[in-house]
């Protein structure tokens, strides 16, 4: 769910000499104006969406950590690479902004969030849009990640701008991870296979950030961000074999398996953090189905079937 930063040259080399956001736009925040609009974390999985959905219509300029390879994908708007070492470059690529949305790269790392919300400040931004995540608002999480995500919301609440908070539950595009072993052995395999998490559509998180981005009216809210309905790892692998026309088998991992799994690919304390996630996921703590993608884009959420049968691609 979140794009990280680079620290490289070619990164730096991108804000230097930034003005504003690449062609003029109309004064003022919402009402059907032409916005500037800052996306950081641009080349993520929600950021690259709502680049994609505010260009036809906005100024973008949307900051990653690698300007080469986003360019390559066809990410739009005007791209920058961003180091959060640069802050007199971080001034630059926002100024002339009228609002940004602030992704970062880890979760366990609040001082990212705050090296850009100085830089937004200076750079005269008004209002700012982070993407958050619904454990905050779970009273029975307080492991590390959770914790500072806690630590970054209230850095957001106190950066003296306007802003707004959106608190997705898991992606429906994490099921990408057993997109390999699908295709060689038809096998998922995950954690606790009958815990549900009410998991969400980035594309429905996208949209709406593009609504707080470019309507008034969301000045210190809170939304949360799910799908509509909670889902076991078990039963998106039997939406998914429908999807795909053919059966595919689910393995229940150990804790064990899980763990050593995590350990591939992250730190320790996140290994942690995820364990104690998916411990609450078991508990029950991730059932709930908030009204926030209705109540911002119009539209119900869609069912992680519905998703499954737009991605099959990934899994053949």
């Amino acid at each position: 769910m979140l794009s990280g930063l680079t620290r490289g040259h070619e990164a730096r080399k991108g804000v230097v000499g930034v003005g504003g956001c690449g062609e003029p736009a109309g004064p003022g925040l919402g009402g059907g104006a032409r916005l500037r609009i800052v996306v950081a974390g641009a080349s993520g999985t929600v950021g690259s969406r709502v680049v994609r959905m505010l260009v036809p219509g906005h100024a973008v300029r949307a900051l990653t950590r690698d300007p080469a390879r986003a360019a390559r994908a066809g990410l739009g708007g005007q791209i920058v690479g961003a180091d959060h070492h640069d802050g007199p470059g971080l001034v630059r690529a926002c100024r002339g902004a009228d609002a940004m949305l602030l992704i970062t790269g880890d979760p366990m790392r609040p001082d990212l969030d705050e090296c850009f919300l100085a830089a937004a400040r200076r750079a005269g931004v008004r209002r700012v849009v982070k993407l958050s995540a619904l454990a905050v608002s779970d009273p029975g999480a307080r492991d590390l990640m959770t914790c500072r995500q806690r630590e970054t919301e209230d850095l957001v609440r106190s950066s003296g701008m306007e802003w707004t908070l959106l608190r997705p539950r898991a992606f429906m595009s994490n099921a990408l991870s057993w997109a390999a072993s699908v295709r060689e052995s038809g096998v998922v395999r995950a954690l606790h296979g009958d815990s549900r998490n009410a998991c969400v559509d980035p594309e429905e998180v996208a949209a709406a950030a593009v609504r707080v981005l470019t309507t008034p009216g969301h000045a210190s809210r809170a939304y949360g961000l799910t799908g509509p309905e909670a889902v076991s790892a078990r039963e998106q692998t039997e939406q998914l074999g429908r999807a795909l026309g053919r059966p595919l088998d689910f393995v229940e991992l150990t804790r064990r398996e899980a763990v050593e799994s995590w350990r591939a690919r992250y730190p320790e304390p996140m290994v942690s953090a995820l364990l104690e996630s998916a411990e609450r996921q078991l508990e029950g703590a991730k059932l709930a189905v908030t009204s926030g993608v209705t109540d911002l884009t119009g539209r119900a959420p869609g069912p992680f079937w519905a998703w499954a049968a737009r991605h099959t691609h990934h899994f053949r």
